[in-house]
């Protein structure tokens, strides 16, 4: 009995349990379904190929061919190459300027050419048999046109009818010789000549060079006659620094740099438009930082009728005297322009002191007496004549050579 109530039980059981799992099973298939994880899909990679053998053995001859292939040996160290060596410019030659000594000798046949009809107009006249009132005259006005200026005129004129009238007879000779003793007195040899360049010691003990200021108008040639002066210079045997306080003109610094340059000496320049003033002042303490002998400073041209350019020139003056005294002013004036010069002298004599004068184009005049006019005039000496426009064509001045040339000595 006890048996019988088991199996009954276990039956029911069973049967229930059955029952849970087909219940279960239905509640399954009516829920919606899920969305999928939002994790990626990892894609597998494709399974290699299947290679056959005719494939196989065309790789394998691939990988031997290109085991058999020889590499390039690595270099043992890296080549190096080698560029070019770039070649500097060509420093400009340096000239070998000529001697002063004897230059305005050499020159003197260009100086005769220009002055021949003075110096034979005056021996013509005097050469007459009656030394009448009218060829007196004739003789005044010979030295006039030529430019000895009227003071001067009356002077050697009175001075040769005096020594005429003494003298008696008048050969060819005597006359020569007697004309010649008064141009060369009129022409003052007594005045020093020399450009003075021997500098000044401060007080501290420091050596300032020699410094030359060259000043005159538009179109004289001042540029280029600092240039030759620096030539004359050099073959003196002095070491020269210039300075271009020439600022207005585009070309001058330029221009003086080239004649620097030519004879070995360096040139001190500013900006176009600069003060002038600022590059004299420089010019000259590089000169002294050289230890250079000479300092030549080259100013604008300008009118002498410009107050505020004359006034500008004073400035440059004051400016260097810082370093030490000026030890020459030098006038550039154009020997073709005669009597106008002497109006230009006088107003730069009263904004610098002028201690010589430079006589350009010289060449290109028959009014040489412009020398005896301007010297008398200022009671400067002309230190300088320039007698053409070859750079060693700036002569020192020498009266008696001058004068031979006026006569044809």
């Amino acid at each position: 009995m006890e048996f019988v109530i088991l199996a009954v039980v276990i039956a029911l059981v069973a049967v229930g349990a059955i029952s849970g799992l087909v219940v279960s099973s239905r509640k399954k298939k009516q829920l919606p379904p899920t969305a999928p994880p939002s994790t990626p899909t990892i894609t597998a990679p494709p399974a290699e190929p299947h290679v056959g053998d005719d494939a196989a053995e065309s790789a394998e001859e691939q990988r031997r061919a290109i085991e058999e292939i020889a590499l390039p040996e690595a270099p043992a160290s890296p080549v190096v190459v080698e560029e070019a060596p770039v070649e500097a410019p060509a420093a400009p030659a340096i000239e070998v300027p000529e001697p002063t000594a004897g230059r305005l000798v050499r020159l003197r046949a260009r100086l005769a050419r220009s002055q021949n009809s003075l110096g034979k107009g005056l021996l013509t006249l005097l050469s007459r048999d009656n030394l009448d009132e009218d060829t007196w005259e004739e003789i005044e006005d010979t030295l006039l046109t030529a430019d000895v200026g009227v003071a001067p005129t009356q002077e050697l004129v009175e001075r040769l009818r005096e020594r005429v009238r003494v003298l008696g007879t008048r050969t060819p000779a005597e006359l020569r010789a007697l004309l010649r003793e008064e141009l060369v007195a009129i022409l003052r040899p007594d005045f020093d000549r020399t450009v003075n360049t021997e500098g000044n010691t401060t007080e501290g003990g420091a050596e300032v060079p020699g410094v030359v200021m060259v000043v005159g108008v538009n179109g004289t040639g001042k540029t280029t006659t600092t240039g030759k002066l620096a030539r004359v210079l050099v073959a003196d045997g002095k070491s020269v620094v210039l300075g271009a306080a020439d600022t207005f003109r585009a070309a001058a610094a330029d221009q003086l740099q080239t004649w620097g340059e030519r004879v070995g000496a360096r040139t001190v320049r500013g900006p176009e438009g600069g003060d002038p003033a600022s590059i004299a002042f420089d010019a000259v303490k590089e000169g002294i930082a050289e230890g250079a002998d000479v300092v030549l400073i080259d100013t604008a041209g300008r009118l002498h009728t410009k107050t505020g350019l004359m006034d500008e020139l004073g400035k440059v003056k004051r400016v260097v005297e810082k370093h030490g005294p000026l030890d020459e002013v030098l006038l550039v004036l154009d020997a073709t322009t005669g009597q106008n010069g002497l109006v230009q002298a006088r107003v730069f004599a009263e904004v610098v002191d002028i201690t010589g004068i430079v006589l350009t184009k010289l060449d290109g005049t028959a009014k040489g007496g412009i020398v005896i006019a301007v010297q008398r005039e200022l009671g400067v000496p002309v230190k300088l004549i320039g007698l053409g426009e070859g750079a060693d064509d700036l002569a020192p001045f020498e009266p008696g050579a001058f004068v031979d040339a006026l006569i044809g000595e």
